[in-house]
């Protein structure tokens, strides 16, 4: 086994090396623990049978473990100051293929075919705080051929993905994640694991894709306006935030005999209702705009 990339030592030898600036706008923090790569490596579940996709791999911390994990890695880097240094501390591994591309114009169906013949793979990242979910929402909402996501993200967003109905977390992200995904928090990881260390703690989250939505809806359009009117004014009760901001075309009363058809007290609130209810109300809604 090679010297692992992800010390404290090494990797501030490499930055020194390569005059290596950290760069704000790519959200960089680099992981100085190996013990946390074999752990995300290990929630990732990855095989020498996987292809895996990472996204923004830095220096190579987490790049080395997975390539000594599984049968091959695709890492995607948006920085090009990062390439020749990934070239230098990735010397040596053949089953790792660099690409300086940004994650959300990259074509992944095409890279999926090409690189494991359109067979499903696993992606693993240390992702940045700021495009944390532009990132994430993009992979589901693609439908792409990926069986999980395992990423690093800032510990706010992860306890968001996997909040339940009624906990202070749980909002449209909460639904977002898990109309495609079973979300499972794996660790929290602190600061002083990073270099260099951000101001709040990390955590590392699973999303395994299910083979079928959690609900089905006929308009999943629809459904996630309904979810996103639900919780862009959390402190109105659902009736009014839909009857002032839903442009759903149904007046106060009609809406009022949804809620009573649905068998719901006209004052909750969306953070009360579960991503079934929010189906239930989706199917009800369209059947009411039907008739008009």
């Amino acid at each position: 086994m090679k010297e692992r990339i992800a010390t404290p030592s090494r990797t501030k030898e490499i930055i020194e090396q390569n005059d290596f600036y950290f760069k704000k706008n790519f959200g960089q923090n680099f992981l100085i623990d190996s013990n946390i790569l074999e752990k995300i490596v290990a929630c990732a579940q990855v095989t020498e049978d996987d292809c895996v996709l990472e996204i923004g791999p830095g220096i190579g911390s987490l790049t080395q473990v997975l390539a000594e994990h599984a049968h091959s890695v695709v890492a995607v880097e948006i920085d090009s100051t990062l390439i020749p240094i990934l070239s230098q501390t990735l010397e040596g591994y053949d089953n790792i293929e660099i690409r300086n591309q940004d994650i959300l114009k990259t074509d992944v169906d095409a890279l999926i075919q090409e690189k494991n013949n359109g067979r499903p793979m696993k992606v693993v990242a240390n992702l940045p705080y700021y495009i944390t979910t532009p990132i994430i929402m993009d992979l589901l909402e693609q439908k792409h051929k990926i069986e999980s996501i395992t990423v690093m993200v800032q510990k706010e967003v992860a306890e968001r993905m996997q909040a339940g109905p009624k906990e202070k977390e749980y909002g449209a992200l909460s639904i977002a994640v898990q109309y495609y995904c079973d979300a499972h928090l794996d660790l929290i990881v602190q600061p002083s694991c990073f270099m260099p260390r951000p101001k709040v703690a990390s955590a590392v989250i699973t999303l395994r894709v299910l083979p079928q939505r959690k609900v089905q809806v006929a308009d999943e359009t629809l459904f996630f306006h309904l979810v996103k009117c639900a919780f862009g004014q959390r402190r109105k009760t659902l009736l009014n935030a839909l009857h002032n901001q839903g442009n759903l075309g149904l007046d106060k009363e009609t809406l009022t005999q949804i809620f009573t058809q649905l068998g719901w007290d006209v004052r909750v609130r969306g953070e009360a209702l579960s991503i079934t209810d929010f189906a239930a109300l989706t199917e009800a809604v369209a059947a009411a705009q039907q008739k008009i």
